[in-house]
């Protein structure tokens, strides 16, 4: 039996659905390697650590987010701080 036209819109909606699910996964995936990378050469770096935490301390407006990076923020001042010092 042939499909109908609005059996075919409906599959092509579900398989678009399916590919942004993909998209969206591959994005936060992205993310995740971008932020390790990052974290893993600014707590080596004391450039980079002020950078990072100062562009962190700018743009995390929301409180949940600014308290999920209390101990992170202290670790990269004190990266940036080492360097003060020498």
């Amino acid at each position: 039996m042939a499909r109908t036209v609005d059996q075919q819109i409906a599959e092509t909606q579900a398989k678009l659905a399916r590919l942004k699910t993909r998209q969206k996964a591959s994005e936060t995936r992205r993310k995740i390697i971008v932020g390790a990378i990052v974290t893993t050469e600014a707590l080596n770096d004391p450039k980079i650590a002020r950078w990072m935490a100062s562009t962190l301390r700018k743009n995390a407006t929301r409180e949940v987010d600014q308290k999920e990076l209390v101990g992170l923020l202290a670790e990269l001042d004190q990266v940036a701080a080492k360097a003060d010092q020498t």
